[in-house]
């Protein structure tokens, strides 16, 4: 079957038809901001409980990290995001899930060969980025004194 593009455009909207916009972004919004409320609110538990303020935030991204793949690993994380949109995207659970979920998705075919090795098909670029960016930047600050 030949189509020109117009017509290819007309078949793919009749076939998807309408998204609500604006639902999605109030839900993305909503949730991303209750999962912003929950990183705060453990923040200043760990504060009452007497840590610092830098020791309190490396305990709260271990905790959402923690949140984040074991609500993958028991995959409630994904009808969260199907509910929430973008709103579950919030860097350290978002991150969270996108190393977990290629490792659950391949641990049939093994520990080191499925798990450990597909943990990194998504955050593996994002990981190597960042250290480059790191270095580069450090490089810069060192040149500038």
């Amino acid at each position: 079957m030949k189509m020109t593009n117009r017509e290819y455009g007309e078949y793919v909207d009749r076939k998807t038809g309408n998204s609500p916009i604006g639902k999605n972004l109030l839900l993305s919004f909503i949730t991303g901001g209750a999962i912003c409320c929950v990183g705060q609110a453990l923040a200043d538990g760990y504060g009452a409980l007497g840590l610092d303020k830098e020791t309190a935030a490396a305990a709260v991204s271990v905790t959402l990290v923690f949140i984040g793949t074991f609500l993958t690993a028991v995959g409630v994380y994904d009808d969260i995001a199907r509910f929430a949109g973008g709103g579950t995207l919030v860097p350290i659970t978002g991150f969270a899930n996108a190393m977990a979920a290629p490792s659950l998705e391949f641990r049939s075919e093994g520990r080191i060969t499925g798990t450990c090795a597909k943990m990194f098909t998504v955050a593996g670029p994002v990981i190597v980025l960042g250290v480059t960016a790191s270095v580069v930047y450090g490089l810069l600050l060192a040149m500038a004194g």
